[in-house]
Formats: structure tokens, C-alpha cells, sequence
């Protein structure tokens, strides 16, 4: 797979050049456990863990990588790495940590569109949908809302919803989905090579579904 295919860009390419990188591989984390990363690669996916130094001087949350991020890798063994740099993030998408205060919970970065799902079955609240619009807007994401499960609804209750959200959110995307074969179609043609897009909803909105979808579709 072409790393541009990853998202990887002239600016990042830059940076690369700038800082000597080109005898590492370049790679996005995919993943986190802990302290050992899921990198994907052009050459393959690896188990990752960075390099002592890097670990060492880190000084917050900030320094370690994050999913999303770009790094710079070397294989060691058959589907190990090691991470040796961080490429700089245009967007970090974040929430405080639950039960720590102060701290705040990374939930990825060089995030360009955040898809904010919401279910029109249940649940339904604008207030829900305009706090994922802040993350995105404080995060310089471009925003997408997605209304899922518009199957279980008739048309004129589907347009009064999106009346709704169109009178509080005027300038974002509404697309609404269901699961229907061709459900998702609309989405999909929104969707852009090399941009990467993080699925932003409450737990029982349709992202699992979503997500199948859309990767059925490449």
C-alpha cells in the first residue's frame, strides 16, 4: 500500500526532509495498547514499541504517539518495530479522561473530517450532536453529521430532525444512512482518498455498521 494512500502528504513529506528521516520507514499508528503500537506501513503492519529515549524524555501525554500519528520506524524481527520519531500533528482530537481530572484522553490525531453519528431511533439529541461539533471545531476537524437508522422512521419525521439540526448546526453536511443495501451510499460519495475520517458517537448509534460498510465499499 502507498503511504499516501495512509494520508501521508508534501507537508509531511517536507518535515521528512527537513529532519533526515529517510532512513526510517514511514508509518501510522493504527492501534494503542499501552506502551506497544499497531503500525501500518507500506511494506505491512507491525507490533511496534518505541525507542527508550523517546520514552524517556517524554513529558506528557503529548510526546507519546497517539492513533493517527505518523512515525518513523525501523523492523527488527519478522512484524516488530521500533519508533524512533513522531511526525508533527495538524489535529488532535481529545476528551477529558474520565475519573482523572486535569488529564485529557487523546482520541486521535491528523484526524481530517469527524463523522458525528447519531441514531434517529433513540436517544435523539441535538445538545449530544452540537458537544461533537465543538470537539470538532476546537480540534480544526471538519465536521460531517450522519443520521443513522432513518429506516425505522418515515420520510416526514426524517426531514422534521434534520429541520432541527439544520436550524441549530446551519453550515455542516447532514447525511442520513440506514441499513439498507445501499444505505450508505450517499456517505460514501463524500468520502475522499488519503483523507482520514474518525467516527464520533454515542455507544448504539451504528459506527460498528457504518465502519463494515464503508470498508465493504473500497
Amino acid at each position: 500500500m502507498d503511504i499516501y494512500e495512509l494520508g501521508f502528504d508534501q507537508e509531511l513529506e517536507d518535515y521528512r526532509k527537513a529532519n533526515d528521516l529517510f532512513g526510517f520507514e514511514v508509518g501510522r499508528v493504527i492501534s494503542e495498547h499501552k506502551d506497544r503500537y499497531e503500525v501500518k506501513t507500506a511494506e505491512g503492519t507491525f507490533d511496534a514499541e518505541l525507542i527508550g529515549n523517546l520514552r524517556f524524555t517524554a513529558e506528557s501525554r503529548y510526546d507519546l504517539p497517539a492513533v493517527g500519528d505518523w512515525v518513523a520506524t525501523s523492523a527488527y524481527d519478522e512484524g516488530k518495530a521500533l519508533i524512533h520519531a513522531i511526525y508533527p500533528r495538524k489535529s488532535i482530537i481529545e476528551r477529558q479522561a474520565v475519573g482523572k481530572f486535569g488529564q485529557v484522553q487523546i482520541i486521535a490525531t491528523n484526524i481530517d473530517v469527524g463523522i458525528i453519528v447519531q441514531a434517529v431511533d433513540r436517544d435523539f439529541n441535538l445538545n449530544r450532536i452540537e458537544r461533537y461539533l465543538t470537539i470538532c471545531y476546537a480540534s480544526k476537524v471538519e465536521p460531517l453529521i450522519v443520521l443513522s437508522k432513518t429506516d425505522l422512521i418515515n420520510a416526514s419525521e426524517l426531514e422534521t430532525l434534520k429541520e432541527q439540526v439544520r436550524a441549530r448546526m446551519p453550515n455542516v453536511t447532514i447525511v442520513s444512512i440506514n441499513n439498507h443495501p445501499d444505505g450508505c451510499s450517499a456517505l460514501q460519495k463524500l468520502i475522499r482518498k488519503g483523507s482520514t475520517y474518525c467516527l464520533l458517537g454515542s455507544s448504539g448509534v451504528g459506527k460498528s455498521t457504518l465502519l463494515n460498510a464503508l470498508a465493504g465499499s473500497e
